[in-house]
């Protein structure tokens, strides 16, 4: 029973679930776009390997992509096998390390490949890894 000199209370709306709940789907959407992102680089069909490891990476790697019919990428960016050598040391500094990913196609040229990486190994403080998938 309410007396008639009681004020009125305003119909109140409770949003903290609701806040809650577009938190969580935030975070979902947060974690999943997260392991859709893939190294800079091309996407190239992968080799597998039943021994392979991930690597611990500190710092950005640079991605040098071979693909099918042999043409040569630097982080998405198209390059010859002739400026590579020039083209990485520009990217890395002085007296650094830099880690080199190459993330060649399955139906790459084998020599092509290995031309790849023998001008990565000319350069100072290079070190080289190969990307490959998981058996």
């Amino acid at each position: 029973m309410r007396l008639p000199d009681e004020p009125d209370v305003p119909a109140q709306i409770n949003i903290v679930p609701m806040i809650d709940v577009v938190f969580a789907i935030l975070t979902f959407f947060i974690f999943s776009s997260l392991s859709l992102t893939r190294t800079e680089g091309l996407p190239v069909n992968l080799p597998k390997a039943a021994t392979s490891q991930q690597q611990a990476i500190n710092e950005a790697p640079i991605t040098v992509t071979v693909d099918p019919q042999g043409q040569i990428s630097i982080n998405g960016k198209k390059t010859d096998i002739n400026s590579l050598t020039e083209e990485i040391q520009g990217l890395i500094s002085d007296n650094q390390e830099a880690l080199v990913i190459v993330s060649a196609d399955e139906n790459s040229n084998y020599g092509r490949v290995i031309a790849v990486m023998d001008n990565l190994r000319q350069v100072a403080g290079v070190r080289i890894a190969v990307a490959t998938q998981k058996l």
